[in-house]
This record gives structure tokens, C-alpha cells and sequence, in this order.
């Protein structure tokens, strides 16, 4: 008997024994859902700081997409159906948005001093005007970067300068900015903010400052021409019905006319490697090089193109490109891409009245179509495939360069 109730008394009743179990069941269960809420916790709050960039994105410039498709730069121009209607202008043609495609790349250099600007509609007053340009740095990325972020801005004050609402002529437009962007260059180090951090040439040393610059090639594309203006040895060529025709003229320092300039303003050209300002420089005009002056000048030279229906592209690039491949090879690339993605739209008419084949792909369910996807996204992806092709090929071709292409659909009618 005594025994029985020991062991009665040792082991506990199982009403305790379900309580226990009951109760570490319970501690389980809250645990799990604990877990689970501060998962869900931290999906919410990364669903919110998702949302929350993307409208800072589409906020920067008023236009939803727009943002996000520059911040890509492998193709152009955003589609009218990436905005809502009381936002989208009306585009739908080549002349009011042409299509893009960007490509910039290291290559064999140790560091990247190239820099891209694109910026589509940047004269809002004005209207379907678009801003490219390749600005190819020496001696530091500085005066690249800085030409990317300003220029435009510089472009679209002077065209707007006009008296009486005059508007005044490209040429002098492209030459006070080009002379505003190089006095901007110059002065950077004097103005240059405490917070800003100093630049990799200033902080190893300042007095090199002056050392750094860029070419510049910007073009400014309206529904009707081509404005080029170039300082050094990017360039720019437009494709007109398969024949490549040069919009600018690389400024090297002996080509006889810039040979000439230069002693006549008491520099010299010497032969080190090929031929250069002081034995320094390869190029002969680019914004910055603030000791090489007067010899090198930031002056442009511009040109104005009609467009025509024969255009095809326009191809700015840096002479990453332009030293391993020549204009004809790269205007058949293009060209070649522009063929594999499918031929452009009809012609818009000007009555506004759809053509016959235009009215018969409205029937079948809306914008023309290549290959299962509409002709404007065809030439986004035919721009980016020949920036993309293009830079594949020069690299092959042993390019010692920063490369960085730009390359611009002036087809009518897509």
C-alpha cells in the first residue's frame, strides 16, 4: 500500500499532464503567428518603400515611366501608354518622339570617363525638341559629368533668350553654351560647396584641376532638323537612304585648318604618340583644359540638316567607337537592326485621315504590330540592339577607349 502511494503521489495526474501539454501547444501556436505577423510586418513595409521610390521616380519629371525608362538608358522614348491619358501628350509619331537606344561601357580603360545625356521634350515651351549628347572626359570624369547635368539647361536658357520672343539662331545658341558650359567648368572649383564632396583630381592635387576636359557632340532634334554642334573628337552621323553623311568634322590637332589656328595663336603641335597641343592633348577644341588655352578652344562648330523621309538614324558616340569603326560600318549595323525588327510604320498623313493599311490594323485591335509586339516598341528595341551591337564591335576591334553610343530612329511615320 505504501509503494502504491508513493508512486500515486510521485507521478503527476493527467489532468495535469494535459494542462502542461495544452499550455506548450499554445506558447507554440503564439510564437508561429508572431513570427508570421512580423513577416507580414516586413512585406507591407518593403511593398511601402517600393511604391514610395517608384512615385519619387515618376514625381522627378511629372511623368509616370518616363523616370524609370531614362534610369535604364537601353531604349527610348516612353509609349503613350505608359501615361495616363490627362498626363500624355500628343505623340505617336517619330518627329514629335523619336525612338533611342543607349549604350556606354568601361572597356579597356581603368576608369569611365564618358557620360550620356538624353533628355527627351527639353524645350517645353517650344516642343518636340530632344537633347543628346556624348561627352568624352580626359584627365578626369568631372568636366563629363558636369556637361551632362548642364548643358541642356545651358541650351534651353539660350534659345529662350531671344528679344520679343524672338527665337535666336541655333549657331549662336550652341556657341554662348558651349562658352557658358566651359566658364561654368572653369569655375567649379572656386564655387563648389563645402557638402560636395571634392573630386578624385582635386583631392590628389588641386592645382591638376584645370588639367581635366571633355569633348562635346549635342545634337537637338526637332520634327524638321538636325542641330549639331561638336568640340573635340566625338561625332555624329546620320544614315540618309543606306549613305552615311558626317555631321560633324573630329577636331584633331593636325587637321590643316586647327594646325593653322594653333600657331597662328603661338602653340605648337607635337608629335608624341600622334599628334597633339603641347605634345599633350590629342584633340584640338573641348570644354575645360583651362592651362592649354587659348590652343585648345572651347568653340563649336555647328550644323544645321534638314530631315528628310530618306533619314534613317543618327549616331553620336565617342571616339571609343569612332578610332575602330567607320561610318559606313556603322550605319549598315543599324541599319541591319532596324531590318531584323521590322520596317516602320506608314506615314502619319496630314489630314490626319488613316491610311488603308492603318485603318486594317485598327480592325484587327489597335497599334500596328511587328512580330506580336507594337513598331514603336520594334524601334526601341532595334535602337538598343545597334547601341548594344555597336559597342560589341568596337571592343572586338581591340578599342583602347571608353565607348558610349548613342543611337536615334529618325524614320518617319512610327
Amino acid at each position: 500500500m505504501a509503494e502504491i502511494c508513493c508512486e500515486e503521489a510521485m507521478s503527476p495526474p493527467a489532468t495535469a499532464t494535459a494542462a502542461v501539454a495544452a499550455a506548450v501547444s499554445a506558447s507554440a501556436a503564439a510564437a508561429v503567428s508572431s513570427a508570421i505577423d512580423r513577416r507580414r510586418r516586413r512585406m507591407e513595409m518593403r511593398r511601402i518603400r517600393i511604391a514610395s521610390d517608384l512615385e519619387l521616380q515618376a514625381g522627378e519629371d511629372g511623368r509616370p515611366g518616363k523616370r524609370q525608362r531614362l534610369a535604364r538608358t537601353a531604349s527610348g522614348a516612353p509609349r503613350p501608354d505608359e501615361d495616363s491619358a490627362s498626363e500624355r501628350p500628343s505623340w505617336g509619331r517619330t518627329e514629335e518622339f523619336p525612338r533611342y537606344g543607349v549604350t556606354a561601357v568601361c572597356g579597356r580603360r581603368r576608369e569611365m570617363e564618358d557620360a550620356v545625356s538624353i533628355r527627351p521634350d527639353f524645350l517645353p515651351a517650344s516642343g518636340k525638341f530632344h537633347f543628346y549628347g556624348v561627352f568624352d572626359g580626359h584627365g578626369c570624369s568631372h568636366v563629363a559629368t558636369t556637361c551632362q547635368d548642364r548643358m541642356h539647361e545651358i541650351v534651353a536658357e539660350e534659345h529662350n533668350k531671344g528679344a520679343s520672343g524672338e527665337v535666336a539662331p541655333w549657331r549662336d545658341v550652341m556657341e554662348k553654351s558651349f562658352a557658358r558650359m566651359d566658364g561654368e567648368v572653369g569655375n567649379r572649383a572656386s564655387t563648389r560647396s563645402d557638402d560636395e564632396p571634392a573630386c578624385p583630381c582635386e583631392q590628389q592635387t588641386p592645382s591638376r584641376r584645370d588639367h581635366a576636359g571633355s569633348t562635346a557632340v549635342v545634337a537637338v532634334v526637332s520634327p524638321t532638323q538636325v542641330v549639331v554642334a561638336n568640340a573635340g573628337d566625338s561625332r555624329a552621323v546620320i544614315s540618309r537612304a543606306g549613305v552615311p553623311v558626317a555631321l560633324s568634322v573630329d577636331h584633331k590637332p593636325d587637321r590643316p585648318d586647327e594646325l593653322e589656328r594653333i600657331e597662328a595663336a603661338g602653340g605648337r603641335v607635337i608629335y608624341w604618340d600622334g599628334a597633339r597641343v603641347l605634345g599633350v592633348l590629342a584633340m584640338s577644341r573641348a570644354i575645360g583644359d583651362g592651362y592649354l588655352k587659348p590652343y585648345v578652344t572651347s568653340e563649336p562648330e555647328v550644323t544645321v540638316t534638314e530631315r528628310t523621309d530618306d533619314d534613317e538614324c543618327l549616331i553620336l558616340a565617342s571616339d571609343g567607337l569612332w578610332d575602330v569603326v567607320t561610318n559606313e560600318m556603322a550605319c549598315e549595323v543599324v541599319r541591319a537592326c532596324f531590318h531584323n525588327n521590322g520596317p516602320p510604320a506608314p506615314a502619319a498623313r496630314p489630314s490626319g485621315v488613316p491610311s488603308s493599311a492603318e485603318a486594317a490594323e485598327t480592325e484587327n485591335g489597335g497599334a500596328a504590330s511587328v512580330k506580336g509586339i507594337s513598331k514603336a516598341e520594334s524601334s526601341d528595341k532595334a535602337c538598343s540592339d545597334a547601341a548594344m551591337l555597336l559597342t560589341k564591335l568596337a571592343l572586338a576591334r581591340r578599342s583602347a577607349d571608353n565607348v558610349s553610343v548613342v543611337v536615334v530612329d529618325l524614320r518617319r511615320g512610327l
